[in-house]
């Protein structure tokens, strides 16, 4: 194999996030990122430390392109609306890149400032969703893992295929939604008492 000209790191992922999503993070190794490069495998050792650096360099790009989606879902709604949209966006995310949900679902090492910092951008754009419902901080935390455990948990069973029966799945989400919308609301009115 002759040296692909160009190749860089973001290259690198670029290829490496195509490999995952044909056959699932699990199928993910150095040898085939080279394959998909057309470089033999140590000329990846240039870009990428090893396939754990990799993977982390993988999990930051997802969480950055979350973040993006919910931002740009958010902007411009509040309230009932930007939840919706918020939700809208994050199973369109995963609906899109079903393999990429691994990358969303572990805490990073906080000594990791890079992905951390990506990882409470996420976090933050759902706070600022929250934010008219008056929460103080611990109950905007709740709510949030309670907002991104219903949409996450969806858009993963339905992208497992976890939904069996005949009715409409997109109505289902619209159901979640409502039901998100309704307990932020009460979940907001009891935190006034």
């Amino acid at each position: 194999m002759s040296p692909r000209a160009g190749l860089t790191t973001d290259a690198v992922v670029d290829l490496a996030l195509t490999e995952i999503d044909a056959s699932g993070p699990e199928a993910l190794t150095l040898a085939k990122v080279a394959e998909r490069a057309n470089v033999a495998a140590p000329s990846l050792y240039k870009h990428v430390k090893n396939l754990a650096d990799l993977r982390r360099l993988i999990d930051l790009r997802v969480v950055r392109e979350m973040a993006e989606a919910l931002t740009k879902a958010a902007t411009g709604r509040e309230g009932a609306d930007a939840v919706r949209a918020v939700a809208d966006a994050y199973r369109g995310y995963l609906r899109h890149h079903p393999h990429r949900a691994h990358a969303l679902v572990t805490a990073p090492d906080e000594t990791d400032t890079e992905l951390s910092k990506a990882t409470h951008a996420v976090a933050e754009v759902v706070f600022a969703v929250l934010r008219p419902y008056g929460f103080d901080h611990a109950r905007a935390v709740h709510a949030t893992r309670s907002l991104r455990a219903a949409v996450h948990g969806f858009a993963g069973l339905e992208a497992s295929g976890g939904f069996g029966r005949p009715e409409d799945v997109d109505q289902s989400f619209e159901v979640l939604k409502t039901m998100l919308v309704q307990g932020l609301a009460t979940y907001s009115e009891q935190e006034q008492k």
